[in-house]
């Protein structure tokens, strides 16, 4: 049976997915490699926990709260390689340090997932070296 969704519960799922976005933020701008790429990307850090969080409860809690998709504002971003694993051990941190064991692992799931995708698509190219980039 599907626990029905009050407002009560509503708020209390929102409020433990934003406490995991925040935590996320709290670990990756204390980062030297992602601290710097998020300081020049965000301008607006209230408006981007909750486009954030939107995606997460979505994607964690079906609460059908963000449309869109999360690979678009990416694009332009100067990501590469190394952020991905960076980005992935932030989350998996912010995940154990906010969320019940069960829905930490689905956002690891789901993390991995996308960092794959987008992986794919930001990083189309193998060098020379071996590593992935965005020119050959």
């Amino acid at each position: 049976m599907t626990e029905k969704l009050t407002p009560e519960k509503l708020a209390s799922d929102r409020t433990m997915i934003l406490a995991f976005v925040r935590r996320f933020y709290e670990i990756s701008r204390a980062d030297a490699e992602l601290g710097p790429l998020f300081e020049a990307a965000i301008k607006d850090w209230d408006a981007h926990v909750e486009i954030v969080a939107n995606f997460w409860a979505t994607a964690l809690l079906g609460l059908k709260l963000y449309e869109g998709t999360a690979y678009s504002p990416h694009v332009g971003l100067p990501i590469e390689e190394h952020h991905f694993g960076r980005w992935l051990t932030a989350l998996d941190r912010a995940g154990k340090d906010t969320l019940p064991p069960e829905l930490a692992e689905r956002a690891m799931a789901r993390a991995r997932h996308m960092a794959m995708s987008f992986k794919a698509g930001l990083l189309p190219f193998k060098r020379a070296d071996g590593s992935w980039g965005r020119t050959p």
